[in-house]
């Protein structure tokens, strides 16, 4: 019981991150200038990364600088990049759906790196979650472009492996160290990607400072500090799993402050959700007394590492 009860705090405490990520649509379009998508994410991470650089005041080593960089890639530069071109390039519903893919890539991908089983209600699960944003965010009429999917997908992708890698690669530092290693080099990728593909920025406004704050400090440092302390305690597939809140959360902020309607299959769609984030924690709950390890060939370990 101590375990579950330990397990489920991190399961909630992770769940923190995707749902303040279901905010940055509504943040993007009501405080920050249109048109400059990769110059807003370089913007996003590089001054959170830098910041906590100098809150940890620690530099990778050896391999660490290798892998700090792949992960800065896949769970930053190529993976906001892919999602920004997505969402540019398709109705925002056929863009979360295509990106609700996620959970069950990282469910292959964890039994191929980690050795994990493939559970049948996990599976069940990422159906269910897909079919639900599906219904919540999805328009009889929205139009499908091939490039815009297949952005969508390769972004898809691009965050199934960071999470796992993130997983497989254990940092022998805190969660706040990996997360500015992270940050700022997913952060410096993106600024010759943002020079040489986006016009400059024009002068900000105070509503452009402060959104840029809020996606630099609460929707990329803290959020990430959070989704990297999940990844060390959970599964992988576990945590992906968490990533369909993000759409029930700005389907709920487009309620909330833009006034928009909630129709009956938006309403089943967050139903389906909340059932299939449920079932994923449900089939991934570790038993007490179970040892699993945490990579092909490490020894055992208890399922639940202390905190």
């Amino acid at each position: 019981m101590k375990t579950n009860s330990r397990y489920l705090a991190d399961v909630l405490i992770t769940a923190i991150a995707p749902a303040i990520w279901g905010s940055t649509y509504f943040v993007t379009t009501s405080f920050l200038p249109h048109g400059y998508p990769l110059t807003v994410a370089m913007l996003r991470a590089l001054p959170a990364g830098l910041l906590l650089l100098l809150v940890v005041r620690k530099l990778p080593t050896g391999v660490w600088w290798g892998r700090a960089f792949i992960l800065g890639a896949l769970n930053f530069s190529f993976f906001w990049a892919m999602l920004f071109v997505s969402a540019y390039r398709l109705p925002g519903g056929v863009a979360a759906t295509v990106g609700a893919v996620q959970p069950l890539i990282v469910i292959a991908l964890s039994r191929l790196f980690l050795g994990q089983p493939i559970r049948f209600l996990a599976v069940i699960a990422g159906l269910i979650g897909m079919s639900g944003v599906a219904l919540l965010v999805l328009t009889p009429n929205a139009a499908l472009d091939p490039v815009g999917i297949a952005a969508g997908l390769a972004g898809a992708v691009s965050m199934a492996f960071g999470t796992v890698l993130s997983r497989h690669w254990q940092p022998p530092v805190s969660s706040l160290t990996f997360t500015s290693w992270q940050l700022s080099a997913g952060g410096i990728m993106l600024v010759p990607v943002a020079f040489l593909l986006e016009p400059a920025l024009p002068v900000p406004t105070p509503a452009n400072i402060l959104g840029i704050a809020y996606l630099g400090l609460i929707g990329a440092a803290f959020t990430y500090l959070l989704w990297f302390r999940g990844l060390s305690r959970i599964e992988p597939s576990a945590a992906a799993s968490l990533g369909f809140l993000s759409p029930v959360v700005a389907t709920l902020l487009g309620w909330l402050a833009l006034g928009q309607s909630l129709t009956p299959t938006q309403l089943a769609g967050f139903a389906m959700v909340l059932i299939s984030v449920w079932l994923s924690q449900r089939s991934l709950m570790p038993k007490a007394g179970v040892v699993t390890p945490t990579r092909p060939g490490a020894s055992p370990q208890p399922a639940i590492r202390q905190a």
